[in-house]
């Protein structure tokens, strides 16, 4: 009985690199498994729209809305990034249990993997979105146009990339254990600068130029331009460039990890 000789080369790359429909089903089932983070990122943020949105002064105008609305929208960044971030960042709990390496021995092309990954955060990104939105919408208070809610629902989904490729560039960084470690915190506190939970003119001057360079700042004003009516163009300076430098980061240390094989 002869034995046939595989040649490697003959091997056929997947259409897309390896990019389909199961791969991407199989990620989001993975994230939707981690439950104390989707309850996390998804309660959290609620529980602060009630606390900073219920206020008496929820009714004051803000733009073309109310203030409830204004803090609606931070809310629903702020879970938003969080999970996209928690999502980017299990790259790093991969690289702990080694699938990291089992996929590059496959024809898997990397970039085909960081797209699924973008995918699933964006997935779970919309998902901490539309909680927050039913939760303010079935409460009443937040008022504005329906067309003005629609597009602060989509510029904040679009916004929350920016921390997907920070998770990302974490998750390469530091080991596993530890990521979330740090983009919990780290995430909370550019909240705070970035005017999410307090507004910046409640800060001191020095706090205010501090939070205009911070990464937070510039996505929280693009996600409220809609209901602000109001957007300076150094904060679309900020975001543009703190996402390429998110993006850069990733791009790199996968580089380099991915050149250990």
């Amino acid at each position: 009985m002869s034995s046939a000789t595989i040649d490697p080369t003959s091997r056929r790359v997947p259409p897309l690199g390896g990019f389909n429909r199961t791969i991407l089903a199989i990620e989001l089932r993975r994230m939707m498994r981690n439950r104390r983070t989707i309850i996390f990122t998804l309660v959290f943020p609620t529980a602060m729209f009630f606390v900073f949105g219920s206020g008496a002064g929820g009714d004051e105008r803000v733009g073309v809305g109310n203030v409830a609305a204004y803090v609606m929208v931070s809310m629903a960044l702020y879970g938003g990034a969080l999970i996209a971030a928690s999502g980017g960042a299990m790259v790093a709990v991969e690289r702990a249990l080694g699938w990291s390496r089992q996929l590059r021995l496959t024809p898997l092309n990397p970039l085909a993997y960081i797209l699924v990954k973008a995918l699933v955060a964006l997935a779970m990104a919309a998902l901490a979105i539309a909680v927050v939105n039913l939760v303010g919408a079935f409460r009443g208070q937040p008022d504005m146009p329906t067309a003005t809610w629609l597009e602060c629902i989509v510029t904040t989904l679009v916004c929350t990339m920016s921390f997907a490729a920070l998770g990302v560039f974490v998750g390469y960084l530091v080991p596993g254990e530890n990521t979330m470690q740090i983009l919990g915190p780290g995430l909370a506190l550019l909240s705070f600068l970035g005017g999410l939970f307090i507004p910046l003119s409640q800060y001191s001057p020095l706090i205010r130029d501090i939070a205009y360079w911070t990464p937070m700042y510039g996505v929280a004003e693009v996600a409220r331009a809609p209901l602000t009516r109001d957007l300076p163009w150094f904060a679309i300076v900020n975001a543009v460039v703190w996402f390429a430098i998110f993006v850069l980061g990733a791009a790199w240390r996968m580089s380099k990890d991915t050149a250990r094989v």
